[in-house]
């Protein structure tokens, strides 16, 4: 396995991230169990997940299975850097999502409660709160870091923007802020190359693209196009839609001689900014497949190549503007 830095920080992670949000719905608990045992034996050390996972609201079904499974000892807990977020609704009642200090510190230990834990490495914001001003923000997260229960912050689905003035809040109150985002970010989806990538390199956040398949539209798409999931309607559009694009795609990943799914990680791998992309293993066998990308050395014509089927973008505003 190899690793990095999150960021700026000193946190040394693994480049592949395992994201956990099949566990429950689409995974069971026993074989979310063997996956994350898996994870840790390729020597996956970033794990994430998020308080509404499980999609049962106020449950917090994701994070309780890591938790029972952190209970099996062994040492599980310490090998892994924790990842979980806030945000999104626990409840019906006031103040059981968004940002505000009282959410925020609510948030923090029910997830400590459900993952069986004492402290949280990363602590993300699962989207921009436009209600509540940085300095109620930054203040309840100073002091779930004084408080031992948080060690750094992150952010997710946040803009340049938003990246930019929490961390000039954060720095005029002497605390460390923002250190990664978490960003859709994928061949065929490359919007952040325009604002949040550029803010992510000045102000040194790590950034952590989820979805780097695309949903599965990377993965070799054409030749499973029928079946499963790739079967409702929704996805045959957005598979017509894009079927020019992806016959290139899958003709240039077969002259490589490598899966679609591996290159699209790989391509991540080799952009500067991405610290790790977030794999979301249903099986064993996902997971042990995914390691291939860590092997792909892409040169300068592919790179190429893939710029010219899937275009990207300029940092704003040459992007749009002289």
């Amino acid at each position: 396995m190899e690793y990095t830095t999150l960021g700026r920080t000193g946190l040394k992670v693994s480049r592949l991230c395992l994201g956990t949000m099949n566990f429950g719905p689409q995974t069971t608990e026993e074989d979310s169990y063997s996956i994350m045992d898996r994870a840790l034996e390729h020597g996956i050390n970033f794990f994430d997940t998020a308080n509404v996972y499980g999609w049962k609201v106020g449950e917090g079904v994701t994070e309780q299975i890591i938790g029972r499974w952190f209970a099996q000892g062994g040492g599980r807990r310490d090998k892994v850097v924790l990842a979980t977020k806030c945000y999104g609704s626990m409840g019906d009642w006031p103040n059981t999502s968004g940002l505000s200090a009282l959410h925020i510190r609510k948030a923090c230990d029910e997830s400590l409660r459900r993952m069986q834990t004492d402290y949280i490495d990363l602590f993300q914001m699962h989207h921009v709160f436009r209600a509540a001003p940085w300095e109620e923000i930054w203040q309840a997260f100073e002091v779930l870091v004084q408080q031992g229960k948080i060690l750094y912050a992150g952010s997710s689905n946040f803009g340049g923007y938003h990246i930019a003035k929490a961390n000039e809040r954060a720095k005029a109150r002497n605390f460390l802020g923002l250190v990664c985002e978490q960003s859709l970010y994928n061949l065929n989806a490359r919007t952040v190359e325009m604002e949040v990538v550029p803010a992510c390199e000045d102000y040194g956040l790590g950034l952590i693209p989820w979805s780097p398949l695309g949903g599965g539209l990377l993965g070799g798409v054409l030749s499973g196009e029928q079946t499963g999931r790739r079967g409702s309607q929704h996805v045959k559009d957005t598979i017509e839609k894009n079927r020019p694009k992806l016959e290139k795609w899958e003709a240039l990943c077969a002259e490589l001689g490598e899966r679609p799914a591996d290159v699209a990680l790989a391509w991540l791998l080799h952009q500067k900014v991405v610290t790790a992309p977030i794999i979301g293993p249903r099986t064993n066998a996902q997971l042990d497949e995914s390691l291939r990308a860590l092997e792909i050395k892409l040169s300068a014509e592919t790179l190429a190549k893939l710029d010219e089927i899937f275009p990207g973008f300029k940092p704003a505003p040459e992007h749009y503007a002289w």
